[in-house]
């Protein structure tokens, strides 16, 4: 049995952050680059170009809520590989669309291939190999997300502009599909059981042994239960709120703080949202409520938002606070998810359940800009920040609503029923 110093799993956190930075990078951050490009490009009504971007979040919600039956059939690094592929050829789609048939084309196909490489995905890289240090690993591994925004939102717009967008799709994809093709092929084939490994090192802990042999529940049992439909809500809620702010934080902020001011305030967003989740993942006490750190980190948020309402939008140092505790909270809303299924769900129905729950916020999040913009367009800018913080309070009231978690961790009652 491997020593700690020699543990594998550590070297499966730095392939799923790879995996993450190029998933994050290309598949959700590259997105709204793409719109602009082909907007200017062709004339096109922006409603039309915006309306394959919904499309290509909304065609990836039934390969993720698949994603564990994938990984069974065909093997985790086949499926990422084959991701990493559809996504490549699917942004050459959007580079080299003449007609909205064909850029409707490429947006299912950037919708198919891009959740082999997102949030579920790097779930199911971490969870064969971390129980106890599951928190750790994770956010390590999700901060692949934030540096896939900070890397690729510039690189996108710097090679774009220097030669051209299919030019730029097809020097992107390829390093894409190197990269992860070697690691699909060295590293992430690796089992702890192959290496002679438990999960942690040396360290490993089940999380809760009376979980661990539960029976596997059909899926019309799991959207019957309070914890799984909490879950779902708290997650799909936050995520939604975030994701309408982060399409219109840029164009809120420019006013107060000109382009480049705007671009530099984003970038702090980032590294709060990094801060926050390492954060969380280091600090977090093994049995901690972790619900109750996931409302927590919501009402960070939603105090954000009340500071950006007082900011005015002019005010700068409130601005710059705002944007702080916003962004503490913005890796949070995918990494706490994972964290709170691993311990209230047997360890057969876990992954099911964090595909589940994240394929029901991809839908939820598809539109989130699109109203966030109609709030803009209809009242002021501080709409969306009122609007946001409502969200986020709701989110944070729908995880203490599921309150079956603490009862798991206390042991109060035994494996889940047989279906």
């Amino acid at each position: 049995m491997g020593s700690p110093s020699g543990f594998y799993g550590w070297h499966i956190v730095a392939a799923a952050f790879i995996v993450a930075v190029f998933g994050w990078g290309v598949g959700f951050y590259g997105p709204p680059v793409y719109l602009e490009v082909v907007r200017q490009a062709h004339g096109w009504p922006i409603t039309l170009v915006s309306g394959a971007v919904t499309l290509h979040f909304l065609a990836g919600v039934g390969i993720v809520a698949n994603l564990p039956v994938l990984h069974r059939r065909f093997g985790l690094p086949a499926v990422t590989f084959a991701g990493a592929v559809v996504l490549a050829f699917g942004v050459l789609g959007w580079a080299w669309a003449q007609t909205p048939g064909q850029l409707y084309a490429a947006a299912l196909l950037t919708g198919a291939g891009w959740p082999a490489l997102g949030a579920a995905a790097v779930n199911a890289m971490i969870a064969p190999w971390f129980v106890a240090r599951r928190p750790a690993a994770l956010s390590m591994a999700y901060n692949g997300a934030s540096i896939g925004g900070v890397v690729f939102s510039p690189l996108w717009v710097a090679l774009i502009g220097r030669v051209g967008f299919p030019a730029a799709a097809l020097i992107v994809g390829a390093v894409m599909v190197g990269t992860l093709g070697l690691l699909a092929q060295i590293v992430l084939p690796r089992t702890p059981t192959a290496l002679g490994q438990v999960p942690d090192g040396d360290a490993g802990a089940a999380a809760n042994p009376k979980l661990e042999n539960a029976p596997l529940r059909p899926v019309a049992r799991l959207t019957r239960d309070r914890a799984f439909l909490t879950l779902s809500l708290g997650m799909a809620l936050a995520l939604f709120a975030q994701i309408g702010l982060i399409a219109q934080f840029v164009s809120v902020l420019v006013p107060a703080l000109g382009t480049q001011g705007a671009g530099l305030v984003a970038g702090l967003k980032t590294a709060a949202a990094i801060a926050g989740r390492m954060l969380v993942g280091w600090c977090m006490p093994a049995g901690a409520d972790r619900r109750g750190v996931a409302a927590v980190s919501l009402l960070v948020q939603a105090l954000g938002c009340g500071t950006l309402i007082l900011s005015g939008s002019t005010d700068v140092p409130l601005l710059l606070l705002g944007i702080v505790l916003v962004g503490s909270g913005i890796g949070n809303a995918t990494s706490l998810p994972p964290l709170i299924a691993q311990v209230e769900f047997a360890r057969a129905d876990a992954p099911r359940v964090v595909a589940l729950i994240v394929a029901i916020s991809q839908a939820a999040y598809a539109f989130a800009p699109a109203l966030f913009g109609l709030l803009r367009q209809l009242g002021s800018d501080n709409a969306i920040f009122w609007a946001a913080a409502a969200i986020q309070l709701a989110a944070s009231g729908a995880y203490l609503a599921g309150c079956r978690a603490c009862k798991l961790r206390r042991g109060a009652i035994g494996p889940l029923p047989r279906a």
